[in-house]
């Protein structure tokens, strides 16, 4: 299976969406298809060998609408946005139809004014109260500003369907035709005792505040993409090579791995790299959210996007192009824009019969009140506002444009979120499960203690202390790191080692100078049946300070015990505390020993301790917790953290970790600090409120809006809703929801700590 993104052009509201979904979804080889109107994007996967993008492209020509593959250079560079020019086009084109109707509708409605009165007001000149007059001002707005109105309604006919252009197509006609037949035939009317009133004033104000809501609209949409217009101008424009020994400022996109960069102080860093040469402090908190500056040094890894802030140095490019950090982040900010929340299956419910409805009961409306009060021009009125003032608009975009913002203000935070079921379930969690090492840890633990048997005769811990290096150099455990360098940190040679073996969650054993080293948990030497012990309350006294003990045993007898201790992260207590104000369950899981768990945790404030769990029972803890009816979240940086990822209902992982980490997960925090869990989850919960108070406005518009203009107050007040304020509302309703969504650009996250 391939995935694409189409961005759609067309679409007027998500009976549109719902459309071009079908459409899709009927191709052969189409496994799935999702339409965000608000972000105006399909995401397709399907089977490239059953069909192709062509044929995908073809069934949306087909359904009435256009779409094309977004290109990778508007990821990349902003260059050459095909879609920035065509919404530039449409609302220069909005703007000259709303300036034209609005100059109209003007002169029509205080040519109306004696009509709608019922006074005589000589300041009017006569002739703007005659029909002809009317129709000829009143035709240029039917059917030049609101032409696209019929040319989508009739689109939608052809394939059987009916949307919001239909509507706006059916009210407008109704008035405008109405209004023609007593401009030709005055007589009839008088004859019939009737007079031949126009309502040519209701087309065309109808027709341009339509077009001027959508014009604000159309506006409004474009800042929900403001995320990654930002996060695409943080990348720099030129890159300053050496080549030859001589520096070049070349193009980005000129830039190719290997290539070494200078980079002086104020200035942006091009791509992703590593130092060679040269020390500095770095902002990353453009791409990560950190606000302090890192220090960097020869062998660490810089990001392309951040700001140099002190010294100059040079680094060689690991990451160019689609594979930077910050090209990564964009598309999946994206990805998670265009996606679907499981919130708005409701809406997209309604919208499926609420068009067809509408029409039913302008129909019924029309039918009722003619019958009732043999009045045609009450029954015209209910009729062309019920029509008008049913707008689907909003119930579409009450979800997408939410999470657009709020995924693009996860982003800002250096919170990357890959779908909107994730940004939405990510609010309903109710435990959370961290993992120790890399994650409430620094992640690099250091050798702090080494007691040996036989103490440090004749030089005999420099011995064990190569023994142990020599053998966990192999590994790419954090604790077999923190061996490694504890013995070069001493200076210790390492020797060749055969026969290396990673026993999951026990340890690693090899054989130096043909004798077998093995290192490992007590339960392991356990198993072993090696006597631990002499070193017994060593151990114990290490694990009562919280470190870890990892024993050594060369040709089956034990010779040692290590302490090793990991920092607890800066964050990592303040950040458990603010997860607990927010009412969650917070519990700890490791495969450390219980002792070295639980001091960690009481350290931390942590009371649930899960510990001694092995790799392969990660996943299965995960589900345990789930099987106590909990949504469950978890917090991880491994390799053997990735199955529990996966397992969580959401799974957040430290983007300081490993990559197959991170894609198993449903929420990445750049910066590895935890406080981006709180503020993940304050998002998601500030999106959630935010996505619920639009479907509301929507609803209750619909609900409440419908009949009115139908006239239900007309027996109790003798008041009926005018087609033009019907208009204006049926406007308001999508701009307001819009507008609400857009509040989420000031988010904050709130400290709790």
């Amino acid at each position: 299976m391939e995935n694409t993104t189409l961005k759609l052009r067309g679409m007027s509201c998500a009976s549109c969406a719902s459309s071009i979904e079908d459409a899709i979804n009927s191709v052969p080889g189409v496994d799935e298809c999702i339409v965000n109107f608000g972000a105006e994007q399909a995401t397709v996967k399907y089977d490239p060998k059953r069909t192709d993008l062509e044929a995908i492209q073809e069934a949306v020509d087909a359904a009435g609408y256009s779409a094309y593959p977004l290109q990778e250079q508007n990821l990349m560079t902003g260059e050459d946005d095909v879609e920035k020019r065509h919404r530039l086009r449409e609302s220069r084109d909005l703007m000259r139809k709303v300036a034209v109707g609005g100059i109209i509708s003007t002169v029509l409605v205080i040519g109306s004014l004696p009509m709608m009165t019922g006074l005589h007001l000589p300041f009017i000149p006569v002739w703007l109260h005659n029909p002809w007059v009317q129709l000829i001002l009143t035709t240029p707005v039917q059917f030049w500003c609101g032409y696209s109105f019929y040319i989508n309604g009739w689109k939608a006919l052809k394939r059987h369907a009916a949307t919001m252009d239909t509507l706006i197509a059916l009210g407008t006609s109704a008035a405008y035709f109405y209004s023609l037949f007593p401009t030709l035939f005055p007589s009839f009317f008088i004859n019939q005792g009737l007079t031949p009133d126009v309502y040519y004033e209701t087309a065309a104000v109808v027709i341009t505040l339509i077009l001027l809501g959508r014009l604000f609209e159309n506006r409004a949409k474009g800042q929900t993409s403001e995320a990654i217009r930002k996060l695409i101008g943080l990348q720099a424009k030129t890159a300053r090579l050496i080549r030859n020994g001589r520096e070049v400022d070349v193009p980005i996109e000129e830039v190719q791995i290997g290539d070494v960069i200078l980079v002086r102080p104020g200035e942006k860093i091009p791509v992703d790299g590593e130092v060679i040469e040269g020390a500095s402090t770095i902002d990353e908190g453009m791409v990560t959210g950190e606000s302090v500056p890192v220090k960097k040094q020869p062998g660490d890894e810089v990001i392309g996007a951040t700001i140099n802030k002190t010294g100059s140095f040079k680094f060689r490019a690991t990451r160019v192009g689609s594979d930077t950090v910050l090209a990564q982040i964009v598309q999946l900010v994206q990805q998670a824009q265009g996606s679907k929340a499981p919130i708005q299956r409701l809406a997209d419910q309604v919208t499926g019969w609420f068009v067809p409805a509408v029409i039913a009961i302008a129909l019924l409306t029309f039918i009722i009140w003619y019958n009732i009060m043999g009045n045609v021009t009450l029954a015209l009125i209910t009729t062309v506002g019920v029509l008008i003032i049913a707008c689907p608009c909003a119930l579409g975009l009450a979800t997408p444009t939410s999470v657009m913002v709020g995924t693009g203000k996860g982003a800002e935070n250096g919170i990357l979120i890959k779908g909107a079921e994730s940004l939405e379930l990510a609010h309903q969690i109710q435990t959370i499960v961290l993992d120790k090492t890399g994650t409430i840890t620094q992640g690099k633990p250091t050798v702090t203690d080494f007691v040996t048997v036989d103490g440090t005769l004749n030089g005999n811990e420099v011995k064990l202390i190569q023994l142990a290096a020599s053998v966990e150099r192999n590994s790419e455990h954090p604790l077999a790191e923190a061996v490694v360098r504890y013995a070069q940190s001493q200076e210790v040679p390492l020797a060749d080692v055969k026969n290396f073996e990673a026993i999951a969650g026990s340890g690693v054993q090899g054989i130096v100078s043909n004798r077998l080293v093995q290192i490992g948990t007590q339960r392991w030497m356990e198993e072993l049946s090696i006597d631990t012990q002499a070193l017994q309350q060593d151990k114990e006294r290490l694990e009562y300070l919280g470190k870890t003990a990892v024993w050594l045993a060369v040709a089956g007898e034990i010779k040692g015990v290590m302490g090793i201790a990991d920092a607890i992260k800066p964050t990592s207590t303040q950040a458990v505390k603010a997860l607990q104000k927010l009412g969650l369950e917070v519990v700890m899981l490791t495969g450390d020993n219980r002792r070295t768990a639980e001091s960690i945790a009481r350290e931390v404030g942590i009371k649930r301790v899960m510990a001694e769990v092995r790799p392969d029972q990660k996943a299965a803890t995960v589900q345990k917790l789930q099987s106590e009816g909990k949504i469950v979240a978890m917090v991880g940086d491994g390799i053997n953290d990735a199955p529990a990822l996966a397992q969580a209902d959401v799974g957040i992982a430290i983007g300081t970790g490993t990559d197959v980490a991170i894609a198993a997960s449903d929420i990445t925090l750049i910066s590895g600090d935890l406080q981006g869990i709180v503020t993940a989850i304050q998002l998601s919960r500030a999106t959630i409120r935010n996505i619920r108070q639009n479907l509301f406005f929507a609803f209750i518009y619909n609900v409440a809006g419908i009949p009115i203009a139908a006239g239900i107050l007309f027996p109790i007040f003798g008041w009926l809703l005018n087609p033009i304020i019907a208009g204006a509302a049926m406007a308001f309703s999508s701009v307001s929801v819009v507008s609400n969504a857009l509040r989420l650009r000031n988010f904050q996250p709130k400290t709790l700590g």
